[in-house]
């Protein structure tokens, strides 16, 4: 009786957490770049009543009796499946086809993102909408004419990541980049820190730079941005599922609650 009302109240927190996981994956269903997540549950300790005994020369085998004593949290996964590249037309938009991520500089941290919005700064930096500069293949950062203060006329971003662009009173085409592509052995093991940033962590594996279509990188796609890969029907049935078992999980609570109150009346 009261095993089954803190197992109702593991499930009701466990259910809690997956609409917050649900919610985000929602709210960030426009976000470029962005990877769901997804929730998983296991159940937890079982309290043994008796254990199982072996058949004997008169009577056969018995299973075990076991009480278990709610769920808990498994995992939250981030899905790291090919979003949809929506077409822009801008040229510094890069959508990003397989696998890898965009390398950003940040202070003396290197971070990786799938959002591909990217920018010139006033020294012809290639940036993110936060500032943060891209790094090539060979690690180092992408600056455009070695920062000199001519305009930049005309430039173009080829599947493998080179950057050729022309400056104002030079007809000649200059290069740069080109742009690099992180791997790791384990996607899903990334850490996500917001502004569309993860950070490689010990079970990610160490980032190995790549030059775009190298050794199953993924090629870059100008004029276009990867969309999210949060499908919303898919969100809303699960919305519905996890609201449906955090009800059953308060009634299980409330049931346990009234058979409590008839224990107590019964001294009446």
């Amino acid at each position: 009786m009261l095993r089954s009302m803190y197992s109702g109240i593991s499930g009701m927190k466990n259910f809690q957490t997956k609409l917050d996981v649900i919610g985000n994956n929602i709210a960030n269903v426009n976000t470029f770049g962005y990877k769901k997540g997804r929730v998983n549950f296991k159940d937890m300790v079982s309290q043994t009543i008796s254990g199982a005994t072996g058949s004997g020369e008169n009577s056969g085998g018995i299973n075990p009796k076991q009480v278990g004593l709610g769920s808990q949290l498994s995992s939250i996964d981030t899905i790291d499946t090919q979003g949809s590249l929506q077409t822009t037309g801008r040229v510094l938009d890069i959508g990003i086809q397989g696998d890898g991520y965009l390398m950003v500089q940040r202070g003396n941290n290197t971070y990786y993102t799938r959002a591909g919005n990217l920018y010139l700064d006033d020294d012809a930096n290639l940036v993110t909408a936060s500032g943060d500069k891209i790094k090539g293949a060979d690690g180092a950062a992408i600056q455009l004419n070695g920062g000199d203060a001519t305009v930049i006329k005309s430039l173009s971003i080829s599947n493998d990541g080179t950057i050729n662009f022309l400056i104002d009173g030079n007809d000649t085409l200059q290069a740069a980049g080109p742009i690099g592509i992180a791997r790791f052995n384990n996607n899903g093991g990334l850490e996500k820190i917001g502004d569309n940033l993860y950070k490689d962590t010990v079970n990610s594996g160490d980032a190995v730079p790549l030059t775009p279509g190298e050794d199953g990188a993924g090629i870059l796609v100008s004029g276009t941005l990867e969309m999210s890969n949060v499908d919303l029907s898919e969100e809303f049935t699960e919305m519905i599922t996890a609201q449906r078992g955090f009800q059953a999980n308060t009634r299980i609570i409330t049931t346990s609650d009234e058979i409590l109150q008839e224990l107590v009346n019964l001294k009446r």
